[in-house]
This record gives C-alpha cells, sequence and structure tokens, in this order.
C-alpha cells in the first residue's frame, strides 16, 4: 500500500536539481549561513543557519517527538486502509471504491499544491510518464486490491502487500544495473517468498485458499516495483517537486479510472453510510493525507527512518482485521507475515561498507554542499 510512495518520494526527493543557468549562478544572493566542517565527513561543507530562528525546526515549532508521532499516524492509516477497502466493497463495486479513492485522494494533494503554489508538470513528455506510473502505482493496484478483498481477508491482503520489497528487489536486479546482488539480499528474497508460502499453507496443499483473490493481491503488489522502476528511469530530476509529481499521478490516476468505471459498473443505487465513509476516508487518509506524512518525514529523518513503516503495516492489518472485522487467524499467517518482513528487510540491507560511503542523510534544519 505505502510501498510505490515511499519509493516514489524518496527517489524524487534525492534526485539531482535542474540545472542552473551560468548566468542565474554568478547573480545568486550570497548565503546568510555561516559555515562548520568540525564535524562534517571528508569531501562535504556542512552548514548551519546564523541563527536559530532561521532554523526550520525551530520556526515550526517541532520537538525530537514530533516524528515519531507522525510516523505512527502514517504506519496506523496505511495499516488500516485494507480494512477500509474491505468496508468499502460491502457497498460499492471495486473499480468504484478505488475512483472514489483516488478522487478524495487528489482533492486532498490538490488543496496541498494550492496552498504551497506548486508548480504542475509543464511537459507533455512528462505528463505521459505520469500516466504510466499512474497505471501502475494507483489504478491498477487500487483495483486489484478491491477486487482481491471480495473473496479475501483484508489481513491477507495486508500480507500480500509486503511482498513489494521482494517483488522489488527481484526485478530491480534484472531493470537496474546498479542495484547489485549480494548474499544477504538473495537470502533475504528466499526467506520472504518461504514466508508466503508459510502464509498460504502450502504443506496443506492450499486448502481453503481462493486463488483468484490471493493472485490479485500478489499482482497488485508485483504492480507498485514496476511503476517504482519505471518512475525511477523516467521522472527522477524533472525539475518539480514530488508533491507536484504526485499530485499529478494521482490525477491521471483519477482519469483513467473515470473512464473505466462505467463500463464495468451501474450507477450506485444509494450510498450506504459506512461503506461511503470508509471509500472517502481511504482515499483522504490513506492516499492524501499519507502522503503529506511520508513526504514530511523524508525529508526530516530521511529515507531509511521513513521507509521502516512498510514493516508495520501488514502487523498493523491483521490486529484491525481480526479486532474489527472479526476475521479467523491461524498460527501460520502470523509466523509466515514475520518472515516475509524479515526477508524484506535483509533484501533492503547494505553493507557495512556501502553504509559508510553514502552520503549523510538530510537532518533537519541542515543543508549540505559538496566541496568542488
Amino acid at each position: 500500500m505505502c510501498y510505490e510512495i515511499v519509493l516514489a518520494i524518496v527517489d524524487l526527493m534525492s534526485a539531482p536539481p535542474a540545472p542552473r543557468s551560468p548566468a542565474a549562478e554568478t547573480t545568486r544572493a550570497p548565503s546568510t549561513e555561516q559555515t562548520s566542517t568540525a564535524t562534517a565527513p571528508p569531501g562535504i561543507k556542512r552548514t548551519t543557519p546564523a541563527s536559530p530562528l532561521a532554523d526550520p525546526a525551530v520556526l515550526s515549532g517541532r520537538t525530537a517527538l514530533d516524528w515519531r508521532l507522525r510516523f505512527a499516524a502514517l504506519s496506523l492509516i496505511w495499516g488500516f486502509s485494507f480494512l477500509l477497502i474491505k468496508v468499502g466493497t460491502d457497498g460499492y463495486a471495486p473499480f468504484q471504491v478505488t475512483l472514489g479513492r483516488l478522487l478524495s485522494g487528489t482533492a486532498v494533494l490538490a488543496v496541498a499544491m494550492a496552498v504551497k503554489r506548486e508548480r504542475l508538470p509543464r511537459t507533455a513528455r512528462t505528463w505521459g510518464h505520469l500516466a504510466v506510473a499512474a497505471f501502475f502505482l494507483n489504478a491498477l493496484p487500487f483495483s486489484l486490491f478491491a477486487y482481491a478483498e471480495l473473496t479475501i481477508p483484508s489481513t491477507l491482503a495486508g500480507i500480500c502487500n509486503a511482498t513489494s520489497p521482494l517483488w522489488g528487489m527481484a526485478l530491480s536486479l534484472v531493470a537496474l544495473s546498479e542495484d547489485r546482488p549480494t548474499r544477504r539480499r538473495v537470502a533475504g528474497l528466499g526467506l520472504g517468498f518461504l514466508g508466503v508460502l508459510t502464509v498460504l499453507g502450502a504443506w496443506q496443499g492450499f486448502s481453503g485458499l481462493d486463488f483468484s483473490g490471493t493472485a490479485m493481491a500478489l499482482l497488485a503488489s508485483l504492480s507498485y516495483p514496476i511503476g517504482w522502476i519505471y518512475v525511477r528511469r523516467t521522472l527522477a530530476g524533472t525539475g518539480s517537486s514530488a508533491l507536484a509529481l504526485t499530485g499529478s499521478q494521482l490525477f491521471l490516476g483519477t482519469v483513467q479510472l473515470a473512464l473505466v468505471t462505467p463500463l464495468f459498473t451501474s450507477v450506485p443505487d444509494g450510498f450506504p453510510l459506512w461503506p461511503t465513509l470508509a471509500v472517502v476516508a481511504l482515499g483522504a487518509l490513506g492516499t492524501g493525507l499519507a502522503v503529506l506524512l511520508q513526504y514530511g518525514l523524508v525529508a526530516e529523518v530521511g529515507p531509511t527512518t521513513a521507509q521502516m513503516v512498510t514493516y508495520f503495516i501488514p502487523v498493523i492489518a491483521t490486529a484491525a482485521g481480526v479486532a474489527v472485522l472479526g476475521e479467523q487467524l491461524s498460527w501460520n499467517t502470523p509466523v509466515g507475515a514475520l518472515v516475509v518482513l524479515a526477508g524484506a528487510a535483509l533484501t533492503q540491507s547494505r553493507p557495512r561498507a556501502a553504509q559508510a560511503s553514502a552520503p549523510p542523510e538530510p537532518v533537519p534544519g541542515r543543508r549540505t554542499r559538496e566541496l568542488s
């Protein structure tokens, strides 16, 4: 559910800025910040604000605990998304749930973009790439999860979603030349898929398992890394902000569903209260507000910490499904989920040498520049 947003935001926020013209570079106003290299690694110059009042963290009144509270809120929002999908499909067709979700999410991001005066992408090429990204990261997986939950519990859907990092690691080895396989990552891939077989009860011959629903949930999880790889290859370094690209992407996903939904569904007879509230909350919170929370977390605490939210989602989705919807839970489901998460964590890990050579993550109120 969140994997595609996390990685897309990480890539877009870490992409190199658009090149400056020589004239703009020479006429740029001198910096008001003081430079300190005492604690910076070799080759990096760390700057600190000239006054504490210039620090964004001070201006916003944030405390050290704030990001943890937002991290917890994000985990809960995305973890409960599978419950909301289940409730939404009780009153609406899956395509209608997805359309309502994208419409609500797009509205939230449109307001955020208006407040921050973000500019929409200008080139037709960028909009074309965003249309493809919207299909693989929004329209297709959201619809597949909605159809899957017609026949499988929300707990299983949430656990299937946790396989996205595994699919991503497998695909990146083929599609991204810079991602080199290591023993640890290959072991994580094998361990993760062993966890999937545990969740599905392979030793019992998959008895009692709805194959079509489970297959759709797994295909939805596979769609996310396909979209992420496409975004990484085509949209990084476009010059637009992550918020503008994500909002535009959701808008295009809404248009895609608006065209498809009338072809496969009829106008609903009514608007039942709980399914309607579930769909609106799914979009406004799970697809709109959650993106803004994740956007802030990546900027404040760095991508590595922000991506850890991925591992809390299946745990919360399972707890919500059992406690709120009364779904049945056998022993192999939570055990297999833990194995999946352990494998996913290994696929995202890097050797210590690589971590030591990696540039430092952004720190609130600090900026880094490379010495020429």
